[in-house]
């Protein structure tokens, strides 16, 4: 080898360490023709970001992406003091105070435990780092479903033994002892916090529905306080007791999975059906006092889990019931129908009547109706319709947001009954390569810097702004510092300013199509 090969070899080696060290290495950029950028990861690389270390006071530091190709970039600026403000700017009001946050996360589905382990140990390792540990974004939230959806290849539940009231054939399969279990524990070793697990079910066993079979219309056989009923209640408890056996314990569970879907005729996956008077009886006679007398009463419960144009007939006639409510800590919903559901009319005014109860996203996906391609590599719009459902949703009280399968393949699933959406991260098995999509960025505007506990803060706009489509909310985290995600989804850059006033001005601009988050630390 001659010197000069030595040398280079000498200074790559050198760069590379340097890399390690700091700990950021840039994404891998691969354009497939969709309008921006994937970054893809293999066994051996994969792109990372710093911890994240708050600037000293009087700077701030800003993360951006966008359309045009930056991903979480990072940057820094100071306050600046007597500056004129530009006629549209944001002036943070600690005074007032909102909701604090629970968290940000996605599903372990069947078919995301199939992808994640299709991938070589090393690529596995990279993709749980990147969701779940300080180099990634972060989640602190996991949806965990009991036994099967349209995300698995098989349909099944854990009591499928006709007439089994006691439930002592339950048992966990392979898809949980060998999948998703090993996963949950590795994603947890990797986090720097607790992970908050949260579990629904999309079906009981077939023998206790009025139609037996775990699709089309039907609900639980006989009424509340009855054998199956009780025995569907212990099915929840009995999950929990064998998770628990793994060292994996539960934050919440729902109590249902889209409970009108098992209303509809046909329906073409798993289902069971309930009004808000059955679940409402339900969880006051059986779920509710199941959980309270067993080892798992710490385990939070929430209703609904369902699209919020329910909202707010559904809270209405479950928690004006004082038994039911006195087992209830929240409301889940999904985002399928929200352009069916003004948030002001769903989520804002069940807040107000029952400010005592969290609200929650439960579930959205991207590419799910019918006319929408299913994956698309690249979509910068789809992360954007993430980041306006996140921004629009914190906005109206809601506590956190929990995207879908954390994981699919190139077509969308495995999903047995080809009901195939898009996902964050998408897998290419027969490269041992996934891809990290602009959905995936958008989600860790949010996730890496609004970490549990942190309360959303008042906001105010100078003015409207005509030409422009800035949307925005701030917060304060534990630790005291300031966060403010700015979303712009106009084909326009905005010029606009950030007042504090407890530090100073920032003349910010937000590009075309981008996403920012800028954070500070507050005077002590």
């Amino acid at each position: 080898m001659g010197t000069g090969c030595a040398s280079v070899l000498g200074w790559l080696l050198l760069a590379q360490a340097a890399l390690q060290a700091t700990g950021g290495r840039p994404c891998d950029a691969k354009d497939f023709g969709h309008g921006s950028l994937v970054c893809a990861c293999s066994a051996t690389y994969c792109d990372t970001l710093d911890p994240l270390v708050l600037p000293a006071p009087g700077s701030y530091v800003k993360y951006e992406s966008s359309k045009a190709g930056k991903r979480l970039e990072r940057s820094e600026g100071r306050f600046q003091h007597n500056t004129k403000s530009p006629d549209f700017h944001l002036t943070l009001d600690t005074a007032q105070r909102y909701q604090k946050v629970k968290g940000f996360g996605g599903s372990i589905t069947d078919a995301a435990a199939i992808n994640i382990q299709s991938l070589s140990k090393d690529a596995q390792n990279h993709l749980l780092r990147s969701y779940f540990s300080e180099e990634g974004i972060e989640y602190n939230l996991v949806r965990v479903p009991m036994a099967s959806t349209d995300f698995s290849i098989r349909l099944y539940t854990y009591a499928d033994a006709e007439g089994d009231f006691e439930l002592r054939h339950f048992n966990l399969t392979e898809e949980d002892t060998h999948m998703k279990i090993p996963i949950l524990q590795a994603a947890q070793a990797v986090a720097k916090w607790p992970l908050s697990l949260y579990a629904s079910p999309w079906t009981s066993p077939v023998w206790m529905k009025t139609n037996g079979a775990m699709t089309g219309r039907g609900t639980l056989k006989g009424s509340p306080g009855d054998k199956y009923h009780r025995a569907w209640a212990k099915y929840f408890i009995r999950f929990l007791d064998e998770y628990a056996k793994h060292n994996l314990t539960f934050w919440a569970v729902t109590a249902g999975n889209e409970p009108t879907a098992g209303e509809i005729i046909f329906y073409p996956f798993q289902c069971l059906g309930f009004s808000p008077e059955h679940q409402r009886d339900f969880i006051a006679q059986d779920l509710g006092p199941a959980l309270a007398n067993s080892s798992h009463r710490h385990v939070q419960l929430i209703i609904l889990d369902d699209q919020r144009v329910m909202l707010p007939y559904w809270a209405e006639v479950v928690l004006k019931d004082p038994v039911a409510a006195s087992y209830i800590s929240g409301i889940g919903i999904h985002w399928y129908l929200d352009f069916l559901a003004p948030i002001d009319l769903t989520l804002s005014i069940t807040h107000h009547l029952f400010p005592d109860y969290f609200l929650l996203s439960t579930e959205a996906s991207t590419g799910s109706y019918f006319w929408e391609p299913r994956v698309v590599l690249g979509g910068w719009d789809r992360g954007s319709k993430y980041s306006h459902s996140i921004l629009t949703n914190l906005n109206n009280y809601v506590t956190g947001w929990t995207d879908w399968n954390l994981a699919l393949d190139m077509k969308g699933g495995p999903n047995w009954s080809k009901n195939y959406v898009d996902s964050p991260v998408i897998v290419d098995s027969s490269k041992d390569i996934f891809y990290k999509q602009p959905m995936f960025y958008h989600l860790g505007h949010f996730s890496k810097f609004i970490p549990e506990g942190s309360q959303r803060v008042g906001l105010a706009v100078s003015k409207k702004c005509r030409r422009c489509d800035l949307e925005h909310s701030a917060f304060q985290r534990p630790d005291g510092a300031i966060v403010l995600v700015v979303l712009n989804r106009s084909p326009m850059d905005v010029s606009f300013g950030i007042s504090d006033p407890h530090v100073g001005f920032i003349e910010a601009v937000a590009p075309s199509d981008s996403i920012q988050t800028f954070l500070w630390k507050q005077p002590a």
